[in-house]
């Protein structure tokens, strides 16, 4: 099951607004999916479902995005809940059509919400939500190389070429690198919750202080293990 005019926005001017709101939305159609949708993130979605195919009908129709939220499971409640904190996704490309309706689409994370209250009353669900924006300030530049010099080493122990960060938008720096690796879904979470770049920074930072010791021993392993043969 895999979802653009943008949802209509009211401005907010109660004070009981955090500073971090920018404006409630319409209904936004939402999709709950086991992942973590981040700014600038490009996400490929399989429409299988009858009522997603309905809803992503409708967001081509009325060009308008939808909101992605995990889905949080709680074995001990013995129950599925979304997170409070998602992130809008807009249609970027229809890939293919099916005969019998499956649609294949490419999506990007466009912006994050904080659900205010949700709305059963169509076969998907929607959500009343309020639109985030950081907090004024920025990572110090250090900071910023640092996070990007961890993650270029991260991506060279995998085998895999470092990209270029010059291009990528301003704010948006720890969502790209964070998307662009296999990070666990809870740490990923939290970023999308964090209201300052600086934040995301250090956390990214911390995160891959702590793996890379254990990822850097085990190329060490790989390496030296593949040269203990000779070849006939």
């Amino acid at each position: 099951m895999h979802p653009r005019q943008e949802p209509e926005k009211t401005s907010v001017q109660s004070d009981d607004v955090p500073p971090h709101g920018v404006s409630l939305s319409s209904l936004l159609p939402i999709f709950p999916l086991d992942l973590v949708l981040l700014p600038g993130a490009n996400l490929p979605l399989h429409i299988f479902e009858p009522r997603y195919r309905e809803m992503i009908a409708d967001c081509l129709a009325k060009k308008q995005n939808f909101g992605v939220v995990r889905v949080e499971i709680h074995a001990e409640a013995k129950e599925q809940r979304v997170a409070e904190v998602g992130c809008t996704a807009q249609i970027t490309s229809v890939t293919n059509k099916y005969e019998d309706g499956r649609l294949d689409i490419i999506t990007r994370g466009v912006q994050r919400f904080e659900i205010l209250r949700v709305d059963a009353s169509r076969a998907f669900l929607q959500a009343e939500v309020l639109y985030l924006q950081d907090a004024p300030g920025s990572p110090a530049p250090e900071d910023m190389t640092k996070a990007i010099a961890l993650h270029g080493e991260i991506l060279t122990l995998a085998g895999v070429q470092p990209e270029s960060s010059e291009t990528i938008e301003e704010g948006l720096l720890s969502f790209h690198l964070a998307s662009s690796l296999p990070v666990d879904l809870d740490f990923k979470q939290s970023l999308l919750t964090m209201n300052t770049e600086n934040e995301r920074i250090q956390a990214l930072i911390s995160f891959f202080e702590t793996i890379l010791p254990n990822l850097r021993r085990a190329t060490h392993v790989r390496k030296k293990a593949s040269g203990n043969g000779h070849a006939l």
